[in-house]
């Protein structure tokens, strides 16, 4: 059963989830581009993050940015809602009684991880319907990558020509991104904003108070999303590159796939859109995490 404050959690991180959608999409959509396009052959597509931005607009204009964007609606804020509801839940379950206010690792940490993991069997078919549709558009040169109207549409091609376990290609990787990186994520994310409050005086007023806990997730939401993707960006890399090859009969190894990529491209190539991701992840993760803070004090869940 889930107590009130449980589902408001829940209701927070959905909030959170649409916040992070619209904030990050953009970047996420050239991030996926780089690293499908530019791990394929030693020609690069794209010079850049810049380079592919303006391909992108230049021939879809802005909405190409926002290619895929319905999957992660669905995905993510669905993701976000069972994310730091069950989070909460875990890490409650973990601590019974204890009153201790400082982060404790040796709950954060496999709290972390098991949701890590618990989503990535949502985040799996859902990032593969988007990285599909977002590698597609009128700037490939790739004429292998199959054409798809909408995400439903790439769903149920996928299904066709890959049955249901084609919607899950990738789901080794997606698993192990999501258990590591959100060990990483809620580590950070729990550290600094104890630091943060424990070193700061706390204002008089409601407004003053509103922008203390806005700078707070700002600055804690957005360091800990950096985090994330600086630490499992090659699972990520291994990821797009495993849901997005054509050939249904592809490696679907993570470790052969990156050394496939390190072999071609060395080290830069398991980092292939690294700017990009660094530069959504603060943003969005600030937006997500500041969403979920000032939904959850709405809904009168305390979180200090």
């Amino acid at each position: 059963m889930v107590s009130g404050d449980a589902a408001k959690e829940y209701v927070a991180g959905f909030a959170a989830g649409i916040a992070m959608v619209i904030t990050g999409h953009p970047f996420d959509t050239v991030k996926v581009k780089l690293q499908a396009h530019n791990t394929k052959t030693q020609v690069k597509e794209y010079r850049n993050a810049l380079h592919c931005t303006r391909r992108i607009i230049s021939t879809e204009g802005v909405k190409g940015l926002y290619r895929g964007a319905t999957s992660s609606f669905i995905g993510i804020a669905l993701e976000s809602s069972l994310f730091f509801g069950i989070y909460s839940q875990t890490k409650q379950l973990l601590q019974g009684e204890s009153q201790i206010s400082k982060p404790q690792l040796q709950v954060i940490i496999p709290s972390g991880a098991f949701v890590g993991a618990i989503i990535s069997l949502i985040l799996g078919p859902s990032e593969l319907v988007k990285c599909r549709m977002q590698v597609q558009g009128k700037d490939s040169a790739l004429s292998s990558y199959v054409r798809y109207n909408s995400p439903l549409d790439c769903a149920l091609k996928t299904i066709k020509n890959e049955g249901i376990k084609g919607m899950f290609r990738g789901g080794v990787t997606t698993l192990l991104r999501e258990s590591i990186g959100n060990a990483v994520f809620f580590t950070t994310y729990e550290s600094s904003r104890y630091y943060i409050h424990s070193n700061l005086n706390h204002p008089q007023g409601q407004a003053s108070k509103l922008l203390q806990d806005a700078g707070i997730g700002i600055i804690t939401g957005g360091i800990s999303g950096m985090a994330f993707w600086a630490t499992v960006l090659p699972l990520d890399v291994a990821k797009t590159v495993i849901q997005t090859n054509p050939d249904a009969k592809s490696n679907r190894n993570p470790i052969l796939t990156l050394y496939s990529i390190y072999r071609r491209f060395g080290l830069r190539g398991c980092y292939a859109g690294l700017g990009p991701t660094l530069a959504r992840a603060f943003p969005a993760n600030a937006a997500a995490i500041v969403t979920l803070e000032l939904t959850a004090k709405m809904l009168g869940v305390k979180r200090d």
